[in-house]
């Protein structure tokens, strides 16, 4: 059975901005690619119903999804709605057991809107409970065991909510599939308008291509990268656990600089 690398992010589109080339870089290896989305969408346009704009937003992601070779799991949730609730913890924690990932890829902690914030931190939590066996989810499952590593994309503009920059710990070079990338996150094509009017992004395309390059530029090596941060191992993996290093080789590049500033200051050991 191949490895499985699990995308959970807040909205449709928000995959094909921060994560679809590392998804494929591990297609391209042999994992298993999982895709989901908390939100359905539903208030991303001022065009549809909500109702109506969750259809369309469905259709476009399974699009996306097919493009980028991932199995797709439908949206439980509503835009401005993802919270930190037991419900939503429960029902997230049932998929991550049944997926049982090696590898999460999933939102920043900090970033621009609280729906982006509160699945890092909803699926922080559902993969730790993954292995409590005393934790019940909806619907009922089985705990599992396992390691699972989490990685926590690039926010969006690169900066937290109150503007200061985030630096990656580590690079993923995307350059060979940024292609398809474009091509999955055209498939959200209600999302043109829309996202011009509300956030002034312009064609929403260009704008992946401008962040794509940028974290690229601040690898020092790649033309088109995606950044990660790598969660704390406590409660999932072993220390040193960093399966992307060891899925995708010379494609993996890691942020020296970043690993010596968290390093910078540690307690010493103890005397023997």
């Amino acid at each position: 059975m191949p490895d499985r690398a699990f995308a959970i992010f807040a909205h449709p589109d928000d995959i094909e901005f921060l994560a679809a080339g590392t998804l494929l870089r591990l297609r391209e290896a042999g994992w298993e690619t999982h895709y989901m989305t908390l939100s359905s969408g539903d208030c991303g346009s001022t065009v549809f119903t909500a109702q109506q704009t969750a259809e369309i937003r469905n259709k476009e992601a399974r699009t996306a999804a097919g493009l980028l070779g991932a199995k797709f799991h439908g949206a439980p949730g509503r835009d401005l709605q993802i919270f930190y609730n037991i419900d939503l913890l429960r029902w997230l924690a049932a998929v991550i057991r049944e997926v049982n990932p090696r590898i999460i890829l999933t939102h920043s902690p900090e970033d621009y809107m609280e729906d982006h914030q509160n699945t890092s931190r909803l699926t922080v939590t559902a993969a730790f409970a993954r292995g409590v066996p005393n934790f019940g989810t909806h619907p009922p499952s089985e705990s599992v065991d396992g390691e699972v590593t989490i990685y926590h994309a690039m926010p969006h503009g690169l900066r937290d909510p109150l503007r200061r920059r985030i630096v990656p710990g580590s690079f993923v070079d995307t350059g060979a599939f940024h292609e398809t990338k474009r091509e999955a996150l055209a498939a959200h094509a209600s999302q043109r308008d829309w996202l011009d009017r509300t956030q002034g992004m312009g064609n929403y395309v260009s704008a992946m291509d401008a962040l794509s390059l940028e974290v690229g530029r601040m690898s020092g090596a790649f033309t088109h990268a995606e950044g990660w941060r790598r969660h704390s191992h406590l409660g999932f993996s072993l220390q040193d656990s960093d399966p992307l290093a060891a899925a995708l080789g010379p494609h993996y590049l890691l942020n020296q600089a970043y690993e010596d500033s968290l390093n910078a200051g540690a307690f010493p050991p103890p005397a023997s």
